[in-house]
């Protein structure tokens, strides 16, 4: 049992991808001229079947991760043991496939149910508290039964299960990005989580002529990562022109290329443009090229998010432990 007075509290990292989450769970880092402080929290064991994502998670957060496939190091872990326990497990387990703009495959999919692997986990190591992301679509796959059987597998585990859809633009993320976040608390230690309310709203959200207006006019290259797609403008997804005084949109995982135009009309938003929009600070670096970045920060959890959420568990744990 972890205690109040504990030195700091161990996370297990699932589907850990680039970083993103890691990065705001752990804090002490900078993003538009604010320093987002330390938190009291270890990440003692992470993982990511993708080998690219996993060189820029180990290279930014000078942390190992364990690159495989969940699935079987969950049968075969004896190279790199999961932990025996833990307080506090994170997972964004793969969404495409629950995704409005994916096919919607669910529990159809081998993917959509990876979330029971970290049911596993979470049965094995018994933290205190568990945390996944998902994308909106979670909430009315399958006309709303698909949250419901995922609420339940937890709850069966003996976890208070509570959940809530988030604009991340409403926690300082200059994006319009919906995520649902998903909380448990072991019944017999905590009561309920009760989630953050967000400190914006529409009218003093973080526009990207604030977040990305000073990279508008540096040579590629300037900056690290900040290298475009040289994709020709076409009527598919993903070639709107974001606006200068407006959020940006959702930055997307799968975009083959067609990542949005900067408003100038010149070119697509670069790599780096997209991981400020994501809020990545400018001194994390994605490996090892421009598509795989573009894919990396699509993914990912933004880390000020991610920040906001450890807060408001740090703050929760240390009230709620005895």
């Amino acid at each position: 049992m972890i205690k109040k007075d504990s030195k700091k509290k161990t996370v297990l990292s699932l589907f850990s991808g680039c970083g993103g989450l890691d990065l705001g769970i752990l804090g002490g880092f900078n993003f538009l001229g604010k320093n987002y402080g330390k938190h009291n929290f270890d990440i003692v064991w992470a993982n990511d079947i993708d080998a690219s994502a996993c060189k820029t998670y180990q290279k930014n957060l000078g942390h190992d991760i364990v690159c495989g496939d969940i699935r079987e190091l969950i049968k075969e872990d004896v190279s790199s043991p999961i932990p025996e326990t833990v307080d506090v497990v994170l997972g964004g387990f793969p969404c495409q496939d629950f995704s409005h703009a994916g096919k919607r495959l669910g529990f159809d999919s081998e993917r959509g149910t990876l979330y029971q692997s970290m049911g596993q986990i979470i049965k094995k190591t018994r933290p205190a508290l568990f945390m996944a992301e998902n994308v909106k679509g979670l909430l009315t796959m399958d006309n709303g039964d698909a949250i419901k059987q995922i609420t339940t597998d937890f709850e069966k585990l003996g976890y208070f299960v509570n959940y809530k859809l988030f604009n991340t633009a409403d926690f300082g993320v200059p994006q319009k990005r919906e995520r649902v976040v998903v909380i448990g608390t072991r019944k017999d230690l905590l009561p309920k989580f009760e989630f953050p309310t967000p400190h914006l709203n529409k009218d003093n959200r973080v526009n990207l002529g604030v977040a990305i207006g000073d990279l508008e006019n540096l040579e590629e290259g300037a900056l690290s990562n900040h290298y475009w797609s040289k994709a020709k403008k076409n009527n598919g997804q993903g070639n709107s022109t974001v606006s200068k005084d407006d959020s940006g949109p959702t930055m997307r995982a799968e975009h083959h290329g067609n990542i949005e135009f900067h408003w100038n009309e010149k070119r697509r938003l670069s790599a780096r443009e997209a991981a400020r929009i994501q809020s990545f600070p400018d001194d994390f670096i994605f490996y090892p090229s421009t598509s795989s970045a573009y894919k990396q920060i699509g993914n990912a959890v933004p880390p000020v998010f991610g920040w906001h959420l450890a807060n408001a568990i740090q703050t929760f744990l240390d009230s709620s432990l005895s």
